[in-house]
């Protein structure tokens, strides 16, 4: 496996290691009235250190090279001669130490930046191709299980047992449904749909479905439900609100149902109440032998939450309570 190598640097660089030597040395000269004695390179590290942070290590060494020799030629005595002696090796010995531990770092900072944002773009480039994955497998998924709820369907059109036929439509009902509910959950960019945007819908298909038309109500729910608990959440909804549309109205009457999702931390409480007539009396819910309520209890305790139904002030309250999972 090859290394990356780091591309060489563009004229401009080098062009800019002249300009930054040649204005270091200009206000140099400007202020050398003004500086002390034995202050030759003052002015010439920063043009290095901006070189090399712009331009990397090629133009920072070109760059040091001539704010060197300039210092050397101009500001270290004998000035305007190459003289070499003891302390003009001490001088020199010191701007090398020093640009060169400038020239390190900074072209080790350029090189750690570069790789974090190669690392950062990989990354960005799998979550993307993550999440096309994820949304072909889910719209996959809906649409194999909208197929299986279909053939259910169909396979009950050939069967005499009225019972065993429909077990099979109220199957395949509920399996069309559960496809219906992972098309909904994400938009068209992919993005979770908030619980209110996707009951909404859910709840006029199935109120268009059964012939009904009361007054349906969506409370609350503008954030997401968790990808894990979204599909009980939303069957415990549906059970409930076909159930009040199936035995709380008599026919021809309007009644109202409301829908309410309360989030309030990681406690998250729904609730599906309608004014209609109420259960029976003594009517239990958790020893009812209906199917609906069974994948309502179902549904409950696969979300670690419990389920009720109570009469409330003429309103028949069915409500699930859970903690939302974590991440």
């Amino acid at each position: 496996m090859s290394r990356a190598r780091t591309p060489p640097p563009a004229a401009w660089g080098y062009a800019l290691a002249v300009a930054a030597a040649g204005a270091a040395f200009v206000v140099r000269l400007l202020l050398d009235s003004w500086f002390p004695p034995g202050f030759p390179y003052l002015t010439f590290f920063p043009a290095i250190v901006v070189t090399a942070y712009f331009a990397g290590r090629g133009p920072g060494i070109l760059c040091a090279a001539l704010s060197g020799l300039c210092a050397w030629y101009f500001f270290i005595p004998p000035f305007n001669s190459f003289a070499f002696d003891f302390a003009t090796m001490v001088a020199i010995t010191f701007f090398v130490f020093v640009a060169a531990v400038d020239i390190f770092f900074i072209d080790g900072m350029r090189k750690a930046m570069r790789h974090l944002s190669r690392e950062r773009e990989t990354q960005a480039q799998l979550a993307r191709s993550r999440d096309l994955l994820y949304r072909e497998m889910h719209h996959r998924v809906s649409n194999n299980l909208q197929m299986v709820g279909a053939l259910l369907r169909l396979q009950s059109s050939g069967m005499k047992d009225e019972d065993a036929r429909h077990a099979l439509i109220e199957a395949g009902g509920r399996i069309e449904t559960i496809a219906k509910i992972q098309r909904q959950l994400h938009d068209q960019t992919g993005e979770p749909t908030s619980f209110r945007a996707f009951a909404e819908a859910l709840l006029d298909d199935a109120g268009q479905a059964f012939g009904a038309r009361h007054a349906v109500r969506v409370e609350g729910g503008e954030d997401p439900l968790h990808p894990e608990q979204a599909t009980p959440v939303t069957l415990v909804m549906l059970e409930c609100f076909n159930n009040a549309l199936e035995h709380a109205f008599s026919a021809g009457t309007d009644g109202r149902i409301v829908v309410a999702l309360e989030q309030e931390g990681a406690s998250h409480v729904l609730t599906i109440r309608d004014n209609g007539a109420g259960p029976p009396a003594g009517f239990e819910p958790s020893a009812s032998s209906s199917l609906g309520l069974r994948i309502v209890h179902a549904m409950a305790r696969q979300l670690g939450g419990a389920f009720t139904m109570a009469r409330v002030d003429g309103w028949t309250v069915c409500r699930l309570s859970y903690t939302r999972a974590p991440g």
